[in-house]
């Protein structure tokens, strides 16, 4: 029993995206990805938790060596203001950048075959018993089996399909940054290079961890350090004034790596050498193009609408803490190749590979969400536990 002879559109070519697309296409079926981008994607090499999930397809199906596509830090690590360990415990974790698991998911897709168009901005989907047909800002259109929606945050599918589900703004942003570790002082990039650091002030928090170079590279002084730090932004001015670039242009979910005007960047850094320890303020002076993620929830009690279905973040939308999202992007992947190939039909697939995948993001985000509140609100996130440990799921990594 196996869905086959299927023809695939997938709306969205990035790390969700792909990974549906390698694993759907391993299972026989007619795989074709769509990217609004003109351009090849790339996002400088922001760092990301590379969780089991996330982690899956390049190590099970492409043979690929962890330890070759990611950095690891064997210490959790918290600081007091003068830079001393306030706690320290064991706990190995994996990290990796967007642009390398891109780069390998994309690769893996090339080299199957499959299909990936750029400049294909879908705009809606159309669908009776038989048929999926989705729609494309150039007047074009594509009929499927089964439509795969991963565009992303502000989902045009989402939209369509679920209008009343509006994401929520969590009151409070991630600066973000890389510098390469030669470019620090050597004391700085050893002590960073070993352990995910966090520091929490009022009301804040900020972590720093290894990933690899901007070209992949885990060699010692190439390799990057990755800071988020979450600070808080009152909603309206105060969101609309930091988002806002030189050009007048609001952004909505993300400011890109050159785009904070300088007056926030100074004020940042400023805020950073007033308030953080001087081993992680270090990174943050050097960074020489800090971007700003909004962070935003979404829940959502379907993903699954007769032969198309949302996964990603154009389902499920959490906060960060839990450096899940790639993960989560994974496992929707993962659940639907294996409906696939144990129903018979897409809508016999796709009605058994819903309620899963809805609770895995409805655990998610509630833990996310206790997460941010102690943060950003509580101010008593001081030391990890088992809630503050990264993974997907409740029950273990």
């Amino acid at each position: 029993m196996a869905v086959t002879n299927a023809r695939v559109a997938i709306a969205g070519g990035s790390l969700g995206g792909l990974t549906a697309g390698n694993l759907l296409r391993d299972l026989g079926l007619d795989v074709t990805i769509y990217e609004r981008s003109p351009h090849e994607l790339s996002e400088r090499g922001a760092g990301i938790g590379f969780l089991p999930d996330a982690a899956r397809y390049l190590v099970e199906r492409q043979g690929i060596a962890l330890d070759d596509i990611s950095t690891s830090t064997g210490l959790i690590r918290y600081l007091h203001r003068d830079g001393t360990v306030a706690h320290e415990r064991e706990h190995r974790y994996h990290f990796s950048s967007w642009n390398t698991v891109f780069r390998n998911l994309r690769s893996s897709y090339a080299n199957g075959g499959g299909r990936y168009e750029l400049g294909r901005e879908a705009t809606g989907l159309r669908q009776d018993a038989d048929t999926a047909t989705v729609d494309f800002a150039d007047g074009s259109s594509v009929e499927a089996d089964l439509v795969v929606c991963a565009d992303g945050v502000g989902s045009v599918f989402r939209a369509q399909l679920l209008p009343d589900a509006h994401r929520t703004y969590a009151g409070y942003v991630a600066w973000r940054g890389m510098v390469r570790e030669d470019e620090l002082p050597l004391d700085v990039a050893e002590q960073l290079g070993i352990a995910i650091t966090y520091y929490f002030h009022a009301n804040s928090q900020i972590l720093v961890y290894p990933i690899p170079g901007a070209d992949g590279s885990l060699e010692p002084g190439k390799r990057l350090i990755n800071f988020v730090w979450y600070r808080n932004y009152k909603e309206g001015d105060d969101l609309t004034d930091v988002m806002t670039d030189e050009s007048g242009v609001v952004h909505d979910t993300t400011l890109p790596p050159g785009f904070a005007r300088p007056e926030h960047v100074a004020e940042m850094r400023a805020h950073a050498d007033a308030r953080l320890p001087a081993l992680i303020s270090t990174v943050i002076e050097a960074t020489r193009e800090p971007f700003i993620q909004a962070v935003y929830d979404l829940s959502i009690d379907q993903m699954a609408f007769g032969r198309a279905c949302l996964v990603g973040d154009a389902g499920v939308v959490m906060r960060p803490h839990a450096a899940a999202g790639t993960a989560k992007a994974g496992a929707n992947g993962w659940g639907l190749y294996e409906a696939l190939s144990t129903y018979d039909t897409i809508p016999e697939a796709l009605a058994a590979w819903d309620p899963q995948q809805v609770e895995i993001g409805r655990k998610l985000a509630q833990r996310t969400q206790r997460l941010g509140y102690r943060s950003q609100v509580l101010s008593n996130w001081d030391a990890p536990d088992d809630d503050t440990l990264f993974r997907l799921r409740d029950e273990g990594p």
